[in-house]
């Protein structure tokens, strides 16, 4: 099926290999409670299972990124959905316990190095202006869409057949994302380079300050995200331990789904809104609104549900608004020729957040105990610190620009 890149068609038809690559990422912090209990996991290392997934991403993605300037995107990307189907089939099917999870979480990572991002680059690099923004926009979405599924999509599966058929249902759907990068992909090379250089010679890009103005606010963006992402359904279930919710209210899994969907909306809209009143504006909302909530969330554990999912939904959102906005903003920056090792380090910061977040949270939940709203307080809590001080080098690069 030959489609043009830069099509509607095509484009969809990469946001839907992304979806599709993307709907396992999240299973395991959305059963993190069955996991903890079934393998006898301490928080840390529930934070080392969600976090090793960033930590093998980080490495992995500038070397990956980079090349898809030098050979076609389509074999990068064949690379990253074929390890994400045969890590999630590796946790089905092998893992039993904290060594080998940790393993083919990373392994998935390594998959999701090799997707996210030159899947991004196959979509943008046809495109320039308000249409390459909302292109980038709308690829953002439909990854969102597939994270905050991934709750909801684990919780069924795992209810009806346990935890392992969640892990077999996202290997199953990466692998249609391989089919799909088969039959549209083209396998054509990138445009020449001029001026040569090396693979990893990232020296042009730190140079680029405009574009390391948003690298350095998709760190702690990605850092803050992967946060909740990882702990919202323990923090809820928890909470909800305490307090029992009433008999009408989704499960954590259902209501952490329905929170992702709302950011995605969010998304969009910052990203409009961004190009009406300035990126700026929109990310410094974010961040302090979203640095605001990181410090008052974990400290309503066993409040009334209502008052627990309420502050969950608005952190959340306030994460997701920047969400598109920040890697529209490094696209739109990056030189052409560089657009590649500019998204790699972009996304290799971002994830180098996401992979100290999650980590960090449980070391500290279980430095404060483990339980009570004093511990998921300063385990959420030390976040607003993070996010300040992201904030204070994106203000620093933007003015150095």
């Amino acid at each position: 099926m030959a489609l043009s890149p830069g099509t509607p068609r095509f484009i969809a038809a990469m946001v839907t290999a992304q979806v599709l690559t993307q709907i396992g990422a999240f299973t395991l912090p959305a059963l993190l409670p069955t996991y903890i209990d079934a393998w006898s996991l301490s928080g840390t290392q529930a934070g080392w299972l969600i976090g090793i997934f960033f930590a093998a991403y980080v490495p992995a993605v500038p070397v990956l990124l980079a090349l898809t300037d030098r050979v076609p995107a389509r074999r990068i990307y064949l690379v990253g959905t074929g390890a994400t189907a045969l890590a999630h089939l590796g946790f089905a099917l092998l893992a039993d316990g904290f060594w080998s999870g940790l393993a083919f979480r990373a392994l998935a990572g390594i998959g999701w190095a090799g997707a996210y991002m030159p899947g991004l680059k196959a979509i943008a690099d046809p495109l320039t202006g308000t249409a390459q923004s909302r292109a980038v926009s709308w690829h953002a979405a439909g990854v969102g869409i597939a994270g905050a599924m991934s709750f909801a999509l684990a919780g069924a599966a795992a209810a009806l057949a346990g935890p392992s058929s969640a892990f077999l249902l996202g290997g199953v759907l990466a692998a249609g994302a391989f089919g799909i990068a088969l039959l549209i992909l083209p396998d054509t090379p990138p445009p020449p380079r001029t001026g040569g250089g090396r693979l990893l010679d990232f020296r042009p890009v730190l140079a680029n300050r405009r574009a390391m103005a948003w690298i350095a606010g998709y760190c702690v963006h990605t850092l803050e995200m992967a946060v909740l992402r990882a702990w919202a359904v323990a923090f809820l279930a928890a909470s909800f331990a305490l307090h029992a919710p009433p008999a009408w209210l989704p499960g954590p899994t259902m209501l952490f789904t329905l929170a992702g969907l709302i950011g995605i909306a969010v998304s969009l809209m910052g990203n409009e809104a961004a190009e009406h009143f300035g990126r700026g504006r929109v990310v410094a909302v974010a961040m302090l609104g979203g640095a605001a909530l990181a410090a008052v969330t974990g400290f309503a554990m066993g409040s009334a549900p209502l008052v627990v999912v309420g502050f969950v939904f608005a952190w959340n959102a306030a994460i997701f608004l920047d969400s598109s906005a920040l890697t529209a903003g490094t696209v739109q920056a990056a030189d052409p020729a560089l657009r590649g090792a500019t998204m790699g380090l972009h996304s290799m910061a971002g994830y180098a957040g996401g992979f100290a977040g999650p980590l960090l949270c449980g070391v500290v939940l279980d430095l404060a105990g483990g339980a009570g709203a004093l511990a998921w307080g300063l385990a959420f809590g030390h976040v607003a610190l993070v996010v300040l001080a992201g904030f204070a080098a994106v203000r620093w690069f933007g003015r150095t620009a």
